[in-house]
């Protein structure tokens, strides 16, 4: 493979307000707003703390009608305040908000999940964007794909791929090119293998849409970074995405600079757009080349392993290709990189996006951060985390808690943070955190356990797909949640230093 050039996959240029998408441009980060719609001055002032941190799109929830035309008032403060960044509105539920949305904003995201094609509102919407020069972004969700595709395809990639498609296929027939397309799910595995599917449809079709990137639901800290960083970083690997989001349960703000790091990582990376062996790319046929089950990272023994070290500007196509040739194929391998970076969140994000996607696609066995610069404990619990986030070796409590929005009927982030205080010590335990039932249940689908909010003040319990308590106060949810651990045998009480 020649590592000498790049270039990122052929798209059209999409116009989101004054930022320009796909095309020769650079790729865009964005956040969402997790505050009340209806609170023009709480989502005007975070959006704006979101552009002063470097992101020129902010998504909004509108839940519904109210929300939609506040979405007037909050477009016109920004403005006020001489902020040109790009609003876009988020449509669940409620078609005809979409219509409300597109008087004021600049680009308007609906779910084909909850959105139909068969009653002429998607041809209408199409011609209201056309009119006022107002994008629309096809975002499909891995947790809410709408029965009629749930029921022939199952929650799958190839379901998700489907459902973009039967809606893509509507906006090429209008001659509509002002078209984003998402395909976003808590599962890395998932998440990319939906993305590269849809890449081979599109093309198959001579589709050329832009494409936004983001892990849903990826919780937060390092391990929300970490996260993020192997599904995106697998495809920007592949010269996948125009613009992306990194979704974490903090303020939104934070995620800006991870995502601008992501950005900046890849801009001036050499090497082709190959997506190799696509057999690998599917989560139902998933398999390793190697007899490995148990991943490695440096500091434990492996013996009969090949240390792989990446020390071109393209780490992730270097190995690839390394690992390809191979002779014997099917031998173990460790991925090697030495990071410099004096910071650990820096260094984290970087090594998950290069060195991950290997983990993820099944090519390598384990992996080897060389960062001198950082204390080896802190260095293998980042490697822990990485082969985690690619769905290989689990050694935590996973938490797949989304970031919230002005649907969120409690604050997710102190209530996740009390939650993990309780529950981190559990091993192998996936826990759902999500603040409403838009995509709540779906996308928490693989949790064992999961805290849903319900309704304000209230909380619904799951396990697994399972409701097992509805509408509970949320001053008893988590109490109830452990109690529920208890029940199904899957608590162990916490070490005694941490008690």
């Amino acid at each position: 493979m020649d590592l000498t050039k790049f270039r990122r996959r052929p798209t059209c240029e999409v116009r989101i307000g004054r930022t320009t998408i796909g095309g020769t441009h650079p790729v865009a980060v964005q956040s969402m707003t997790n505050t009340d719609t209806n609170d023009t001055a709480a989502s005007v002032a975070q959006i704006e703390r979101i552009a002063r941190a470097g992101g020129p799109i902010v998504r909004l929830t509108a839940q519904g009608r109210r929300e939609g035309e506040n979405l007037a008032n909050i477009v016109g403060a920004l403005r006020a305040d001489g902020f040109d960044t790009a609003v876009v509105a988020d449509i669940h539920f409620v078609p005809e908000v979409a219509a409300i949305a597109a008087q004021y904003v600049d680009k308007v995201r609906i779910n084909p999940g909850n959105y139909r094609t068969d009653h002429g509102e998607l041809e209408a919407l199409i011609e209201q964007c056309r009119e006022r020069g107002v994008a629309l972004r096809i975002g499909v969700n891995h947790g809410s794909l709408s029965k009629r595709i749930f029921d022939r395809w199952g929650d799958t990639p190839e379901g998700m791929v489907a459902a973009a498609m039967e809606f893509l296929r509507v906006c090429r027939d209008r001659s509509f090119d002002q078209v984003v397309v998402s395909m976003k799910s808590s599962n890395t595995r998932v998440m990319v293998a939906a993305y590269r599917q849809l890449v081979a449809a599109m093309d198959a079709e001579g589709m050329r849409y832009p494409i936004h990137l983001g892990v849903t639901e990826a919780g937060n800290g390092l391990e929300g970074r970490i996260k993020s960083a192997v599904g995106i970083g697998a495809l920007m690997a592949d010269g996948i995405g125009d613009t992306i989001r990194v979704s974490l349960t903090e303020a939104p703000e934070h995620e800006i600079p991870v995502a601008r790091l992501l950005v900046d990582h890849f801009a001036s990376r050499p090497g082709e757009f190959e997506v190799l062996h696509p057999e690998r790319y599917s989560p139902t046929e998933y398999r390793r080349r190697s007899h490995v089950t148990v991943p490695v990272v440096h500091t434990e023994p492996h013996e009969g392993f090949l240390v792989l070290e990446a020390t071109s500007g393209n780490p992730t196509a270097e190995l690839r290709a390394a690992i390809l040739n191979l002779d014997p194929a099917d031998q173990p391998v460790v991925v090697k990189r030495r990071y410099e970076d004096p910071s650990l969140e820096t260094l984290a994000v970087k090594a998950a996006a290069d060195l991950g996607p290997l983990l993820l696609d099944g090519l390598a066995d384990g992996i080897w951060i060389d960062a001198p610069g950082h204390a080896e404990t802190e260095i293998r619990d980042v490697e822990l985390m990485i082969l985690q986030a690619a769905r290989v070796r689990f050694s935590r409590t996973e938490y797949i808690a989304c970031p919230s929005c002005g649907r969120t009927l409690y604050d997710i982030e102190t209530t996740l943070a009390a939650i993990k205080a309780r529950t981190s010590h559990l091993r192998n335990l996936r826990i759902g955190v999500m603040g409403c039932i838009v995509n709540g249940p779906g996308e928490m689908a693989d949790a064992d356990y999961g805290y849903v909010g319900a309704g304000p003040g209230r909380i619904t319990l799951y396990k697994g797909r399972e409701v097992v308590a509805r509408n509970i106060p949320q001053e008893e949810a988590l109490d109830r949640l452990v109690e529920l651990i208890r029940s199904h045998g899957d608590w162990i009480d916490p070490p005694a230093s941490e008690r």
